[in-house]
């Protein structure tokens, strides 16, 4: 026999032993972070119109965080926090109400036992601004908190007075209901998410003050996502981390003078060539982290072909991450992103820039860091004359939570006892108040339990965001299963 012959043979018997490793590990592969067996409180009765037209109500209050907080109307917060007095007068009863930061909020419903880390759940208070103009777009007032076509409409309806009503609607009907938690309840509620949080880390700074180390944090983030590319059916996925924030001045000195007679480079020029040169150097996409995580737990419910690439990653990672990446969303789950977002020049058309400053808007991977970013636009930028400042101090990543903690299991059992849909971990790519409770927590847990198709997240922070009332009903039921499981 030839050197040829063997050499083919041999290739045959590598090629055999790959696919029968292929084989065996897509036969035997158990999909990751599932949620545990635990024993679920049953979902009790409640008045749903009510809590629409206490959802509505709270639309209603305009406390619109501005990033010009001199245009903030605090007389908004003040009203918001009087009507939460009078509407769950069972839920003041039973728990304390602090107020910290400003117009941050603490209630603590303390359990019968102490030796019993206490959960904490959060929902923010403010709301992003109208853009000036569309009001007309609207279906209904955008302030209107209308009950209309199967919804409440308004701004804040998901983001995030949702969440605020539907834990109160819960803890009113627990309270009033005569139920007392063994496990000390904590409701957190920021003032001003959207612009900082400056509430949040007061609220996280008062805790830590007085020693509190959390089950675990339940705040805003991921949903029950009803047709994901994954699965192309339902899904339900909680993000275990989130990214970080950080945004990135970069200037470019110039001598400035008349545009009749312009330099060979003009500030403008050199910061065009460093933009292009920063955003021509993308992080790379890495197949790991909670990205690949929420991948690789839906991988049964996937195409037998998606489960086999799941399955063997040690083959098939540059396959996922070219399927991951096909769409924006997807791509952003697996590397730091790169985001040019603003630029400044000349106040006028004819004269040249003393200085061209571009921002740039980076949100960072677990794994990554904010020296990272900016060592990597240094190393783009190469010699070209521009100077690096951050527009403000940036937010590093969060932790990665666990998908193996009593915490987990919980939170995954019942959201997937709810949604009847798979539970998979994943990756929060906004930010949220949650980032600042890490040091009372090491499982902080983003979630929103309603349904909403990939299509509909587009009305966070947009025209017509409205909260269908299957939505607020299945969020009542679910905060109300979950303190009751969590505190009995």
């Amino acid at each position: 026999m030839g050197w040829k012959s063997k050499v083919a043979l041999g290739s045959v018997g590598v090629l055999a032993v790959l696919a029968g490793v292929v084989v065996v590990r897509t036969a035997t592969f158990r999909a990751p972070a599932q949620p545990g067996q635990v024993p679920l409180a049953a979902a009790r009765p409640f008045d749903a119109a009510r809590a629409a037209e206490h959802l509505g109500q709270a639309i209603r209050f305009q406390t619109v965080s501005h990033q010009d907080a001199a245009q903030n109307d605090l007389s908004q917060w003040d009203a918001l926090h009087a009507w939460l007095q009078a509407t769950y007068p069972a839920a003041h009863k039973a728990m304390t109400r602090e107020v910290v930061g400003g117009h941050a909020l603490i209630y603590t419903w303390t359990g019968s036992d102490p030796s019993l880390p206490p959960l904490v759940l959060m929902a923010h208070q403010d709301v992003v601004p109208v853009t000036s103009g569309t009001e007309k777009d609207w279906k209904h007032p955008p302030f209107g908190g209308v009950i209309a076509e199967g919804a409440v409409w308004g701004r804040g309806a998901i983001d995030d007075k949702g969440s605020l009503i539907g834990l109160f609607e819960a803890v009113e009907g627990l309270a009033a209901g005569g139920f007392v938690p063994k496990r000390t309840v904590i409701i957190a509620s920021g003032h001003d998410e959207e612009v900082g949080g400056a509430g949040a880390r007061a609220v996280a700074a008062t805790l830590k003050a007085r020693g509190v180390k959390a089950w675990f944090v339940l705040d805003e983030g991921m949903v029950v996502v009803e047709n994901h590319p994954v699965t192309k059916g339902p899904a339900a996925i909680i993000a275990t981390a989130e990214k970080g924030y950080a945004t990135l001045k970069v200037t470019a000195p110039a001598a400035g003078g008349h545009s009749s007679t312009p330099p060979e480079q003009t500030g403008v020029t050199t910061l065009s060539k460093a933009v292009l040169a920063i955003a021509g150097k993308p992080f790379p996409m890495k197949f790991e982290g909670p990205g690949a995580q929420m991948l690789q737990a839906l991988a049964p419910e996937a195409s037998p072909t998606l489960k086999m690439a799941a399955a063997n990653t040690w083959l098939f990672s540059p396959l996922l991450i070219k399927e991951t990446a096909r769409s924006p969303a997807g791509a952003a789950m697996l590397h730091t992103t790169i985001a040019p977002t603003m630029l400044k020049g000349s106040p006028k058309e004819n004269v040249l820039p003393q200085d061209a400053t571009a921002w740039i808007n980076y949100r960072i991977a677990p794994g990554d860091t904010s020296a990272d970013v900016l060592a990597r636009a240094k190393a783009a930028t190469g010699d070209l004359p521009v100077t690096f400042a951050w527009d403000r101090p940036p937010n590093e990543p969060s932790a990665v939570s666990s998908t193996t903690s009593d915490a987990w299991k919980t939170l995954a059992a019942l959201a997937g006892d709810e949604s009847s849909a798979p539970v998979a971990p994943g990756l929060m790519i906004a930010a949220s108040d949650s980032r600042f409770m890490s040091p009372i927590a090491d499982d902080i847990y983003r979630f929103q339990p309603i349904r909403l198709s990939m299509d509909g997240t587009k009305m966070i922070h947009g025209t017509n965001e409205h909260m269908t009332l299957a939505n607020l009903e299945e969020m009542v039921r679910f905060y109300q299963r979950l303190v009751e499981t969590a505190g009995r």
